[in-house]
């Protein structure tokens, strides 16, 4: 049984929809303006019984939905044609994804897929790198966090509305 998360821009709010099946199409209207009909948001998988969960879920980047679907299937498709041990092939196809969805890539990514578009061996550069790579952002969502930085943070609705 699903909750879905829509917002709403008008009163900047963030509201919990709890559905008796999986309904992807529908979209309701603002429980607060009534008429404005609200916009799906990308939600932190069970955020409801987790304490502070909506820190975590203001931290999270917004991304552009159907632009990462699309890279993702672009990536399906050239996955099946590229070299396992070929790291420049690789570094190509990660450089296509990030393009293709509206990524930047973090510092520490950037250097790591700069030295496979190089051809230098991933095993060795995550021996040299893991931990600058995993304290590192890899991926940044310049434009929405421009964007975000410049609004202020939804509220969020803690009511569990009918779907």
């Amino acid at each position: 049984m699903p909750i879905y998360e829509f917002y709403c821009q008008k009163c900047n709010t963030i509201y919990k929809f709890f559905s008796l099946k999986v309904n992807t199409e529908k979209i309701p209207h603002c429980p607060n303006c009534k008429t404005v009909k609200l916009k799906k948001k990308m939600s932190v998988f069970a955020t409801l019984s987790r304490k502070g969960s909506s820190e975590m879920t203001e931290d999270m980047p917004q991304f552009d939905e159907s632009k990462m679907e699309k890279a993702m299937a672009m990536l399906a498709r050239e996955a099946d044609n590229i070299k396992e041990d070929d790291p420049k092939q690789t570094a190509r196809l990660m450089r296509k994804l990030t393009d293709a969805a509206g990524m930047k890539l973090g510092p520490g990514m950037e250097e790591a897929i700069h030295r496979m578009e190089r051809g230098e061996d991933p095993d060795k550069i995550e021996e040299e790198m893991g931990d600058l790579l995993e304290a590192d952002e890899p991926f940044i969502f310049e434009e929405k966090k421009a964007k975000a930085a410049k609004k202020k943070k939804p509220r969020i609705d803690e009511t569990l509305y009918d779907l």
